[in-house]
Parts: C-alpha cells; structure tokens; sequence
C-alpha cells in the first residue's frame, strides 16, 4: 500500500510500505476514506517530537470501512463504516472503566521507562505518535490496522458524509473536552489562544456549551476572520496587539475572562531566553501562551490546555496561577467518552465540524498538504486527504 513515512524533520514521504497484518484477535483492518493532517502533526513534520524513527508512518486522524475483522471483534464486521479515536485504549483497565482513556495502562507500555524509569505509569497508545505512545502506525495511509476495535471505533450511519465526521477522530472531542474543563455554560466569558483546528472546535464547542463572549488570539488573519464570522469571537491578532492578556483584562473590567483554552501548546512563540533553552534542548517548552492564560483569566478562573506540551517550562508563573487561585484543567482527549453524544449532535445538525475544512486532497498529494498547512500558505485552516 501506499503511506506517508517519517525520515526526519520536513522530511515526509509518500512511498509504497507493507500492508497491515491483524495481529491480535481484537483488531481490525480498514480500507481508510479520509484522514486528515492535525496540528499535533506539525510537531512531528518539524522535528519536535522524540522516539521517531525512519519509515514510521504518520497519521492520528482517520476513518474507513471495515476489511477484516479478528475474531475476537464483537460489534464490527466487514463492510462496516467507522471513526477511529486516536487514543488507542483497551476499555477495561482501571482508567478505562472511569472513562480516563487517555491513560489506559494496557496500550503502551515502554512510554514510562523511556521517559522515567521512575514515573507513573504510561498512558494510551496514539496512532502514527512515535514511541513514546506505543510505535503504533497511523492512518494516512490506504489502510490502516487498528488494534483493540471493540473499545474504539465507532460505527457511523449511511446518511453522514465522511467530512461532516471525520474530525471525531481527534479534534472535535479535543475542542469539547477542552471548552469541558473550562467550565463552560451559559454566560461564561471565555479566551482561546490559537486559532488552529483544536482552537477552532474550541470556539464551536464553546458557543455550543452557551459561551457568551469568546476572545481568540492568534496572528493568522484568516483564521482569525473565518472564526469572526463563524463562531462570533472576538479576534486579537498579536502581530497587532503586544499584549493580548492586557486587551483582555481592559475589556472585562480588569477582572479577566472565566476561563481560558490554551490551544497552542509547547511550540508558541515565546521570548528569546525560551528560544534557546528549547534549542539546545535544555527545556521542553515554552511557556508564552500559558502565561498569557494564566494573566487573562480572573479570580477562581479555570485555564484549560488541550495543546501538547512537553517536559520543563520556563517562567511557568506558578506563584501568580496561585494568588489568582487558578484551577488547571488538562491532558490527552478521553475521545472514546464523548464518540456517542457528539456523533448524535452532528447528526441532529446541531455541530457542522467540517465547515472548517479549506483544502481537500487526493492522498498522493499529502506532502504538499503538510507544507501547505506547516507554512499557514492558501488561507489554510484544514486538510483533508482521500485515497
């Protein structure tokens, strides 16, 4: 089959690899219709992510129809059509049977020891993630096998269009546990910072739960307006404004938004002290975005970070988080947890995720897709790829 493969930062290929094997009786293999390329992608495409090695194939966010099924697969059969989470999780173990999914301790053993011999332990297995989350291959490919299928993809109905769900696979529950954790409802004033996909399914989800003002900070104009006139935010474009926590502040009368959503993660552009430390590789992280949150957010706020991080942080501001009594909210999407009510607020109209899609392309073209999406180049929000 044909697959895009890891060969080092910017350096993607679309080359011919082996097809998927079932391996365990609980596996399934798809025929993959649509995948897509995320924002957590990027991290990889540049390099940023550990653990990768040559010919790894790519790809968190995908859907297809059922080939073959182990037979130890009870509730899906040749022919079916499904959503695959991107959280590979057993449904059984004691995260799994308190809906934690994301730290099931059964699909990724070797995270733990790779990182801390002496940290808890790992949690689930990511398709296409490196291996730090289990080495598993993902879904930008023609097909695809997808291990334990009877605690993950869901079955899809004939009536919805693969784009009207796809993005079930990751960034709509990503975006809905995020504005979740925020505690979001009727009247709540809320900050977004990125207007990326997950900040984006942030900001539907969020005027979805009854957010009442949404402010959303990022520098892409484009996304910036498409969010203005989709979901009503409030945009803040800080090539403009130096201080989007200080615009924040004087339009809540000092006192801060209820809850911010930090959509950037450990890539934001931060100040020149962050650049180097990331570089030599002496921190994981920079930490502008979450101090932005945590300076945006009034008293008894909440600050929830959907967006990946990793390892130490510079100038985390704990001390400020602490005399503002701040409530942090954050991890890996439980995506499993949300899969049935989502699927049933899209297909009652009530969620139309795939409006943010911008580019649609044949599979073949997936590396342009990468350097279109990497550079923000041709008003670039999504891309989503077929076989």
């Amino acid at each position: 089959m044909k697959a895009l493969t890891y060969h080092g930062s910017k350096d993607v290929r679309y080359e011919t690899v082996k097809d998927p094997q079932l391996q365990n009786e609980e596996d399934i293999i798809i025929k993959v219709t649509a995948t897509a390329i995320c924002g957590s992608d990027l991290h990889i495409y540049r390099g940023k992510i550990p653990e990768m090695k040559t010919g790894d194939i790519l790809g968190h966010e995908f859907m297809g129809v059922v080939e073959e099924a182990g037979r130890g697969v009870k509730h899906l059969k040749k022919g079916d059509r499904v959503v695959v989470p991107f959280v590979i999780a057993c449904g059984e173990c004691f995260f799994c049977n308190r809906s934690l999914f994301a730290a099931c301790e059964e699909t990724n053993s070797g995270r733990g020891a790779i990182i801390n011999k002496k940290s808890a332990r790992p949690g689930a297995g990511l398709f296409g993630y490196s291996h730090l989350y289990g080495g598993y291959s993902g879904g930008q490919a023609e097909y695809a096998r997808v291990p334990q299928a009877n605690a993950g993809p869901i079955l899809i109905p004939d009536f919805l269009g693969d784009d009207q769900v796809l993005f079930l696979s990751d960034i709509l529950p990503t975006g809905y546990q995020a504005a979740l954790n925020a505690r979001i409802s009727n009247g709540t004033k809320v900050a977004i910072f990125g207007a990326g996909p997950v900040g984006l399914m942030s900001a539907l989800c969020a005027r979805f739960l009854g957010a009442e003002t949404i402010f959303m900070v990022d520098d892409n104009v484009d996304r910036l307006e498409f969010a203005k006139q989709t979901y009503g935010v409030i945009p803040i474009n800080f090539s403009d404004i130096d201080d989007p926590a200080e615009f924040i502040l004087e339009n809540t009368h000092n006192r801060g938004v209820d809850a911010t959503i930090d959509a950037v993660g450990f890539e934001a552009k931060g100040s020149a002290v962050e650049t180097v430390l990331t570089t030599l590789k002496i921190e994981g992280s920079s930490g502008k975005a979450l101090r932005q949150c945590i300076a945006a957010t009034r008293r008894g706020g909440v600050v929830s970070v959907p967006g990946v991080y990793a390892g130490f942080i510079h100038g985390f501001l704990f001390g400020d988080a602490f005399d503002k009594g701040l409530c942090f909210e954050m991890g890996q999407t439980h995506v499993q947890k949300y899969l049935p009510e989502l699927l049933d607020h899209i297909a009652n109209g009530l969620m139309k995720p795939e409006v943010i899609i911008s580019h649609r392309m044949d599979l073949s073209e997936i590396v342009k897709g990468y350097e279109i999406f990497e550079k923000q180049e041709e008003s670039c929000r999504k891309v989503v790829l077929t076989p």
